[in-house]
């Protein structure tokens, strides 16, 4: 039994970076995807511009400079880019599945300590807002995983306050990077599905969603007279826009009239989100 505990701390430990974004300090980050998509909180890479170039260090002390992909304050969380590919990627579990009582595992680089790791038992819930657990959590742990007992990653350790540990849920992580993978997709925007098609949030300026003058509140609804049934399909569209012309469709306001634009997306952003 130990020795399959070990496994689940090891393969934790792997799908955990630390990150220096400034000289005052940094913390922890997770590895969400396998073609470089890390989760941390937006504290950690406080103060560094959107534009800035923040150092990664993985399990095996490769290091990369990392992008800040988008941050958002309110939430404290924040998504990094690296260049690399075959990352340990971590395991996302179901945070509304916690049990008062359950066992968890925190792993983090604490006081330049790399790869630590700690166990605790969740202490409770804070609104929908928190998994709170009775956990012993130190400075350069923010940002690194609460995981369950099978190592899946339930939450994102943010905080300590009166010596219990505060983690943003996974199920909001999730939704966080979900709507987020649109808006690096190099349409340049950022949607969110609904029954009807997928609705535009925000358009990025002088992207090829911007020059084919899309809006927000605009709803694709599909594609080349494929309907899209998920945020899959549009990454999908995009992939398969091989001479650089996405033509879409889309409708606008009250309106249920399906409009068509083609964005012209530049050879080199075209790529699965």
């Amino acid at each position: 039994m130990s020795a399959v505990f070990g496994d689940i701390i090891e393969k934790l430990r792997r799908s955990t970076v630390q990150i220096r974004a400034h000289r005052q300090g940094g913390g922890s980050g997770v590895i969400w995807s396998p073609d470089g998509a890390i989760v941390t909180n937006a504290h950690v890479v406080e103060g560094a511009r959107s534009s800035d170039v923040v150092e990664v260090e993985l399990w095996d002390g490769r290091r990369f400079p990392g992008n800040i992909v988008r941050r958002e304050r309110r939430r404290d969380l924040a998504v990094l880019h690296i260049e690399a590919s075959g990352l340990p990627v971590a395991t996302a579990g179901d945070s509304n599945a916690l049990r008062v009582g359950e066992l968890v595992i925190a792993v983090g680089n604490p006081l330049g300590f790399i790869g630590a790791a700690s166990t605790g038992v969740i202490h409770g819930f804070e609104n929908q807002s928190w998994v709170v657990s009775r956990l012993r959590l130190a400075p350069g742990n923010s940002g690194g995983p609460l995981a369950n007992a099978r190592g899946e990653v339930v939450g994102i350790n943010t905080m300590i306050a009166g010596g219990l540990a505060f983690a943003i849920p996974s199920r909001s992580v999730t939704r966080f990077v979900s709507v987020e993978s649109e808006a690096d997709n190099g349409l340049g925007v950022v949607v969110r599905p609904l029954s009807a098609g997928l609705i535009i949030l925000e358009v990025i300026p002088n992207s090829p969603a911007d020059r084919a003058s899309l809006l927000q509140g605009d709803i694709l609804v599909g594609a080349h007279g494929k309907p899209f049934q998920s945020i899959q399909d549009l990454a999908a569209a995009i992939h398969a826009s091989r001479e650089g012309i996405l033509e879409l469709q889309f409708r606008r306001g009250a309106s249920s009239n399906i409009r068509s634009v083609a964005a012209q997306m530049a050879s080199a952003s075209v790529r699965a989100a």
